[in-house]
């Protein structure tokens, strides 16, 4: 039987912050795909290159503290794993054309989803 390390108090927030993060993703996808469906002038803002490179580097960020710090403390791997997977169908999706055909945005929804997923492995396992 594995015991739980202590460790700080604010660190065992950080997956319920990328759950929300994750949540926040998923509500940018839908937005984007019904603002551009509605007005394209208006969805083009936010189809703009530099709002998913931010969400992504966040992503990374916040998996890695929260999902490596988990795989440490705890010792399964597999919320990293499930994180990682997430992420890289994320990075994939980035690569995809924003044409309005729904397939960036329906691969950036299935790779956050799999990334929160990871993220409350991981919460459950350390609880």
């Amino acid at each position: 039987m594995m015991t739980v390390q202590s460790r700080p108090r604010w660190f065992a927030s950080l997956d319920r912050i990328a759950i929300g993060l994750s949540g926040l993703c998923v509500v940018h996808c839908l937005a984007t795909s019904v603002l551009l469906a509605l007005m394209s002038a208006a969805g083009g803002m936010f189809l703009h290159p530099a709002v998913h490179e931010v969400g992504l580097v966040l992503a990374i960020i916040l998996g890695a503290l929260a999902l490596g710090r988990g795989a440490m403390t705890h010792g399964y791997l597999m919320p990293a794993a499930m994180g990682a997977f997430g992420l890289g169908i994320m990075a994939g999706a980035m690569n995809l054309p924003h044409d309005g055909s729904g397939g960036e945005a329906m691969w950036t929804i299935i790779g956050v989803g799999l990334l929160a997923f990871g993220h409350d492995l991981n919460r459950r396992a350390e609880a």
